[in-house]
């Protein structure tokens, strides 16, 4: 058996069918792409400090740290 469709219609019913869940989906997804995260009003971000610029030299610090304690570790 085999499904005809008239050929005088542009368009097959199923096919405006899924034309329009397909605009509506990305109608959808347009609109949740141009909303704002919103992570700066966050409850979890307030209170919170940017870090500084100084940030750097608590890493080295830490290297330093890990590289002593390594070193002592190897040298007894």
């Amino acid at each position: 058996m085999a499904l005809f469709i008239r050929q005088d219609d542009e368009r097959s019913e199923l096919q405006k069918r899924i034309s329009s869940e397909l605009q509506e989906k990305a109608r959808k997804s347009a609109e949740l792409a141009e909303a704002p995260d919103l992570v700066e009003d966050s409850q979890y971000i307030k209170g919170m400090k940017k870090t500084t610029s100084l940030a750097w030299v608590w890493i080295i610090i830490i290297f330093i740290a890990i590289g002593l304690a390594l070193w002592i570790i190897a040298t007894n």
